[in-house]
């Protein structure tokens, strides 16, 4: 009997085909939207989480000031000095590593090409708080470090640029005009979270840079890797403690320095991204309502055309369950043809804006699942009505129906 049902179902939709495309654009509109919207923001949410992984876990990032900026209007903050990197390293429990950072821009020049680009002074620490694999060379020893030899390591923007990506190591070049022994590139890591492509420096020892090109020891930013086995609050706030000690911070004085855990940064934009998601897909989810009553509106109609051909089924035999389920498997079919239709076009439209904006394209199977049976009870629960109203008709009053 449902075969039958069925295959009447289809007859039925076939019939008026531009009206049934029509009465399933709700449908198809909604379902799009839900599982584009919902896709893209888990799409997001993993790019903002492989950018933020690529700055390295379990690590603090501490500068001078309040915030990214200096913070309200007074002096600037004095940088740190070479003294608090060793005591941070020697004195907190649960630190692995003190990476201190010195950068400024410089124009690089290797045989008649040149780029502008940021220079990186740093120590062996870096490559511990943050690994960074190499393509080709090798790091930096302790001795070049320590003496502050002209050596660097560069990413694969300069490589490109300057080199065409062809082979760098042991190649020299100029950085605003001092010269450089090239010892490896780094291997790719693309954009930063926040910007920015990581792939474009060169990272040289710091006592160079700091002698070279900034002229003082003083040091913007320290990366300090943390041992995964230690509890990051408590860690941050033996640091706290340290540096306002270092520091002559005293009494209800505020921290003229701020501490960054990238843990803690992927976590609220993750949960940013998340909620911004569920907000979008909730509003696109309104177009399926939309849909549903569009789909109980043509059924009506449907109803209302077709009253004869109900009193004709009615009077030969056909019981109203009969007619109930009829029609019922016509909304559930536009509904659910709607919703496959509607999970192609989400697809289409999620790789296309994955290309568009750089996004991992993700075929979330679960989103996908749940609008597809989303589509088919929109069906049973708009359709019903309709077919209740149908099945109900008396069969006298029906064949007397113009």
């Amino acid at each position: 009997m449902f075969g039958t049902t069925f295959i009447l179902a289809i007859r039925s939709i076939l019939r008026h085909k531009l009206r049934s495309i029509l009465t399933a654009l709700g449908i198809i509109i909604g379902v799009a939207a839900v599982v584009t919207m919902v896709t893209l923001g888990k799409a997001t949410t993993a790019a903002v989480q492989q950018q933020i992984s690529a700055l390295g876990t379990n690590i603090l990032q501490i500068r001078p000031g309040q915030g990214f900026g200096r913070g309200g209007g007074g002096p600037r903050p004095p940088d740190f000095k070479p003294a608090d990197v060793t005591a941070i390293r020697d004195q907190v429990a649960g630190v692995t590593a003190v990476a201190p950072q010195a950068q400024t821009t410089a124009t690089v020049i290797y045989n008649g090409a040149n780029w502008s680009t940021t220079v990186n002074g740093t120590t062996n620490g870096y490559f511990e708080v943050s690994p960074w694999p190499l393509i080709e060379g090798r790091y930096w020893t302790r001795a070049e470090e320590q003496a502050g030899k002209a050596v660097c390591i560069i990413g694969t923007t300069i490589q490109t640029n300057l080199f065409r990506g062809g082979s760098a190591a042991g190649s020299r070049i100029r950085v605003n005009g001092i010269s450089c022994d090239v010892i490896g590139v780094l291997k790719t890591k693309g954009q930063a979270g926040f910007g920015g492509d990581q792939d474009d420096v060169v990272i040289m020892p710091i006592k160079q840079v700091q002698r070279r090109f900034t002229g003082s020891t003083d040091i913007r930013l320290m990366l300090v890797g943390t041992d995964p086995a230690y509890n990051s609050a408590q860690i941050q706030s033996s640091i706290t403690d340290l540096l306002r000690e270092r520091r002559n911070i005293s009494g209800g004085k505020q921290d003229d320095f701020n501490i960054f855990d990238t843990a803690q940064i992927s976590q609220t934009l993750t949960g940013t991204t998340t909620l911004l998601t569920q907000i979008v897909a909730a509003v696109a989810g309104i177009s399926l309502v939309v849909g549903g009553i569009g789909i109980m509106n043509i059924m009506l109609v449907s109803v209302t055309e077709r009253t004869r051909e109900i009193g004709i089924r009615l009077a030969i035999g056909a019981v109203a369950s009969e007619v109930l389920m009829q029609f019922l498997v016509e909304a559930v079919v536009l509904s659910m043809l709607g919703g496959l239709i509607g999970l192609l076009l989400a697809q289409m439209a999620v790789a296309l804006m994955s290309w568009l904006g750089s996004l991992p394209f993700l075929f979330d199977v679960q989103i996908n699942v749940i609008a597809f049976a989303i589509s088919a009870i929109i069906g049973v629960v708009f359709g019903y009505f309709p077919a209740r109203r149908a099945a109900s008709l008396n069969p006298i009053d029906a064949l007397r129906h113009e």
